[in-house]
């Protein structure tokens, strides 16, 4: 089958949304396909890991002039990936988010009349423009003119129809997991740095923003704490982790509670322990969660958005009502207290990782899109 030649604007940081864009990215290069990033920096999971043969890198470049008092990275991005849509004979442009980066690939688009869009909807892209009317024209545009739309569940493409007021399609192609990367660790020793052979060890990984409502993890621990003896995991960063260790202070946990950050080696931590929590009000997809799957981690999550399309509740974890930290305690409680349950439960959602939303299920869903997109132009 002919090789394709296409280009990938995404964010660059450890969000969800950059990890998928990067890690898919790298897997249809190693099917020997040519995979350009054009972004302001090398996306977190590309760092190192550009070869000779791909995937590469096209850094934008910023600039200043005294006509505008502020830059416009939108113009600048749509400026170099129309560079190297012609330099480099890119086919087809995937644009991992609305605004800035399907507006940046419409734009060049009509710059060279080549590479038509397809555009992935992550999440905030739809739901921040419900709190932001002033992106609203701007993010329907980008919709309803992109060549092809993807969204990462069911609840997220049902969403965007309903907050754009739009019939277009949308092609729901779900996230995956390397379930060789993230699967469970059997290490005593190692896992005796965090918890205590008798203490369960739960954990949380967030950007700990508000949405992830960390609060409702620190407290739902308490109730767990109260209980059994147990530790706490919170990977990750962000405007809401001062007030949960402020919280878990208040509480008088602080001493069972670890901040680790941004650890870059999360998947070791996920393997090493028993129950993941994710407690957030919106959630388009959850990867997080399918992450802690993988590594036969049941979950105890927030019946939000997308996540139970990703949690099977009863199977390969619980679900309760946003904010129901009672209800959140005692699923984890019914699943901690029962070893038996725990290791079926933990099965179960390897399992589906591994049936469901493994990269050789999903990137072929990719593939078949790029090419019905181009066929279509033709």
């Amino acid at each position: 089958m002919t090789s394709l030649n296409i280009a990938v604007l995404c964010h660059t940081g450890a969000g969800g949304s950059g990890v998928v864009a990067t890690e898919l990215g790298l897997l249809i290069a190693a099917q020997g396909h040519a995979v350009h990033f054009v972004g302001p920096a090398v996306p977190f999971r590309l760092a190192q890991r550009c070869a000779v043969h791909g995937p590469y890198f096209h850094q934008i470049g910023s600039f200043a002039y005294a006509l505008f008092d502020q830059p416009y990275p939108e113009l600048s991005a749509a400026n170099t990936l129309a560079e190297v849509i012609l330099e480099q004979g890119v086919q087809l442009t995937h644009a991992h988010y609305a605004i800035p980066h399907a507006t940046a690939a419409l734009h060049a688009h009509a710059i060279t009349g080549r590479a038509p869009v397809v555009t992935t909807l992550h999440g905030t892209d739809v739901t921040l423009v419900g709190a932001e009317p002033a992106f609203f024209h701007t993010t329907r545009h980008a919709i309803e003119r992109s060549h092809h739309v993807t969204a990462v569940s069911r609840f997220l493409a049902e969403q965007t129809r309903e907050v754009f007021r739009t019939e277009r399609e949308i092609e729901v192609i779900y996230n995956f997991v390397d379930s060789q990367r993230f699967r469970p660790v059997h290490d005593p020793a190692l896992r005796e740095q965090f918890a205590r052979e008798d203490e369960a060890l739960l954990i949380h990984v967030s950007n700990f923003r508000p949405v992830k409502r960390v609060a409702d993890v620190i407290d739902t621990f308490a109730g767990v704490l109260s209980e059994l003896p147990a530790r706490l995991l919170m990977v990750g960063d962000g405007p809401e982790r001062v007030p949960a260790l402020e919280r878990a202070q208040r509480l008088g946990i602080a001493d069972r509670v670890t901040f680790l950050g941004s650890f870059p080696d999360v998947q070791t931590v996920l393997g090493l322990s028993d129950l993941f929590l994710l407690p957030s009000s919106k959630e388009s997809f959850g990867l997080s969660a399918l992450e802690a799957m993988s590594c036969e981690v049941p979950v105890v999550a927030a019946r939000a958005g997308g996540i139970p399309e990703v949690v099977d509740h009863g199977v390969s974890g619980l679900l309760a009502a946003v904010g129901d930290v009672d209800g959140l305690t005692q699923a984890a409680l019914d699943i901690l207290r029962d070893r038996s349950v725990r290791v079926r439960m933990g099965q179960a959602a390897r399992r589906r990782a591994v049936e469901e939303f493994h990269p050789s299920r999903i990137v072929p869903q990719y593939l078949a899109a790029y090419r019905r997109t181009l066929e279509l132009r033709e």
